[in-house]
């Protein structure tokens, strides 16, 4: 009765799993065809007369610049992730080791700003970064911070609240001031939400096109801002480059995330302690 028991439960997480995949899956076939065969057969393996090789990937990386695009991606997507992990965690431990009225309000404040929706605050924020010059790759790594403190603030302090208070008092013992406890300390133990952190939030700025296209708009084109510029007058889309600069954009988030897999189990489940 277990072993069956257990055989339905691989079933369905197998199956689950082919709906997950089949887009992608469908995306990748696609991006090997040409743009009237994908209208024509968008469910069909390509063969000798509808395979194109990789024209659509070389027509799809000229057209929309991808090189450039990917090296701002990779800029924004790289500071913003490293400031948030810096910043978050350093607040989440004041938070928790520095227990006040005001403390336990910016905590709120920072759980608060995890349940307001995006489309709420959309349109002032990109005045107000407009008005006080975040309109560049720069700037919208800051507000990538607004955005992002709200959940990794709330995970390093649940992991925070699990480190021992005796390790700190033995390193401000042997003469370290607040901020070499941290960083030699306490910061090496939060290795495992950090990745976490970093994970989610790396998928998160990655694959944003809403903020980047408010903010910086063609300036400086990320890569979901650039394959959207596939798109031609009249609605007219050059399907198989869009087909292919989707599997290129997708791909280095993939690989990051297939290396990385195994830290946010830990992460997720160390952030749940509660002390």
């Amino acid at each position: 009765m277990k072993r069956m028991g257990n055989a339905m439960v691989f079933l369905l997480l197998a199956v689950m799993s082919a709906i997950f995949i089949a887009p992608v899956f469908i995306v990748l076939i696609n991006s090997f065809k040409t743009k009237f065969s994908i209208s024509q057969t968008p469910f069909v393996l390509p063969n000798k007369e509808t395979f194109s090789g990789f024209i659509n990937y070389t027509s799809g990386i000229k057209d929309t610049g991808y090189m450039t695009a990917f090296m701002w991606s990779l800029f924004i997507t790289v500071c913003s992730v490293a400031v948030i992990v810096v910043f978050t965690s350093m607040t989440a431990w004041f938070i928790v080791r520095v227990k006040s009225k005001i403390t336990s309000l910016i905590y709120y404040l920072f759980l608060f700003s995890m349940i307001v929706p995006f489309q709420m605050v959309m349109f002032t924020m990109s005045k107000t970064a407009n008005v006080l010059g975040l309109d560049n790759p720069l700037g919208i790594i800051i507000i990538y911070l607004g955005f992002g403190a709200g959940l990794s603030v709330f995970m390093f302090s649940g992991f925070v609240k699990s480190v021992p208070l005796g390790i700190e008092e033995a390193a401000t013992i042997d003469g370290c001031n607040a901020f070499n406890t941290f960083w030699r300390v306490v910061f090496p133990i939060l290795k495992p939400t950090a990745i976490t952190v970093a994970i989610l939030n790396t998928m998160w700025i990655w694959n944003d096109y809403l903020l980047p296209y408010l903010v910086i708009g063609s300036d400086y084109k990320t890569i979901p801002i650039a394959v959207q510029y596939l798109k031609g007058g009249y609605g007219s889309i050059d399907m198989g480059a869009m087909m292919a600069m989707l599997v290129l954009s997708i791909l280095p988030v993939v690989i990051f995330y297939l290396t990385c897999q195994k830290y946010i189990i830990k992460g997720v489940a160390a952030g749940a302690v509660k002390g």
